[in-house]
């Protein structure tokens, strides 16, 4: 019995794990701000890569599942910048906007399966608590959080082709939300081949909506959103980045490496940009089948915490 004794009081025993990715909300709010570790609702420092930039291997990245783009950056900095000095809440002290990953997917074209681009969708940070309060309002009206069973029955409505696109669509059109989409491709494309799979999407929705789609108005700007790609080729692991902005605004950027990032230009109609995200979100088919699901497994990280907290981390 001494020797047990001795033995068991003699081992140190390991620290108890931090859980990295729970809320901050039992902090005050004085002390929040004094703490580095939880500036911005986050309780680790972490690098927001710049558009442009090259994305640090050893930062706080995604792993994709390709070798020829094999990280996302889970944090973006980003500011469309031209526009009429009211780029909205959550500015960086170098005058961006941060923006979080909730999900991404590769996509593929054939039977073969054959990989052309990464796609991973960004929501603003300051912009996830109206996501969360969308989403659980479509479960439970007076709710803050949901639970297991509640959190399931959101993740198959938004699987299901009509009632997903319901509700994304509704959430585009409504909420306010600064959204990026990034694509990287993984093979050599070029600015129509991608243009075209847009303009197919956007064209399918107006032509199962006419009533909200068939007016000349959107007619002028599908001829607008085509303008926009009027160039040659976009190689592999370049970036074209869609800015989606709180009115719907379509702003397209492209880095080629070379230079600053170039703004190719724009779309007002928020008709465009919401038909461009719905290809990605919801539908019978979308462009990118794990992109989907990723992003829902994202969203159903934010619908588990209390509406005005932000996620510090999304598992993707």
């Amino acid at each position: 019995m001494i020797a047990i004794w001795l033995i068991a009081t003699s081992i140190d025993l390991p620290p108890k794990p931090t859980k990295l990715d729970s809320p901050t909300i039992d902090l005050p709010i004085d002390k929040r701000k004094e703490d580095p570790l939880v500036a911005l609702d986050k309780e680790r420092k972490t690098v927001v890569q710049k558009l442009g930039e090259e994305p640090d291997e050893e930062g706080d990245v995604v792993q994709t599942g390709t070798s020829t783009v094999p990280t996302f950056p889970r944090l973006l900095g980003f500011v469309d910048g031209i526009q009429d000095g009211d780029i909205g809440s959550g500015v960086t002290e170098d005058g961006l906007v941060e923006y979080q990953l909730v999900g991404l997917g590769i996509r593929t074209v054939s039977f073969l399966k054959i990989q052309v681009y990464v796609v991973g969708m960004y929501v603003a940070t300051d912009d996830i608590a109206a996501l969360q309060e969308a989403l659980i309002r479509r479960i439970d009206p007076v709710a803050t959080t949901l639970v297991a069973g509640e959190k399931e029955k959101l993740k198959q409505i938004l699987l299901d082709p009509e009632h997903g696109e319901e509700i994304w669509s509704q959430i585009l059109r409504d909420s306010g939300l600064r959204t990026l989409v990034r694509i990287v491709p993984t093979r050599d494309t070029d600015f129509g081949h991608l243009r075209d799979g847009w303009v197919r999407a956007i064209t399918g929705r107006a032509r199962k909506n006419p009533e909200e789609f068939g007016d000349d108005a959107f007619g002028a700007s599908v001829n607008n959103f085509k303008a926009l790609f009027r160039r040659g080729s976009v190689p592999k692991k370049k970036e074209l980045l869609l800015a989606r902005n709180e009115k719907g605004v379509l702003a397209i950027w492209y880095d080629d490496g070379k230079g600053s990032p170039q703004r190719l230009g724009d779309v007002q109609d928020e008709r465009i940009s919401r038909a461009v995200w719905l290809n990605y979100l919801a539908g019978k088919t979308v462009a990118s089948e794990p992109a989907r699901v990723s992003i829902v497994d994202g969203v159903m990280e934010f619908v588990e915490r209390p509406v005005g907290t932000v996620a510090t981390q999304v598992h993707v």
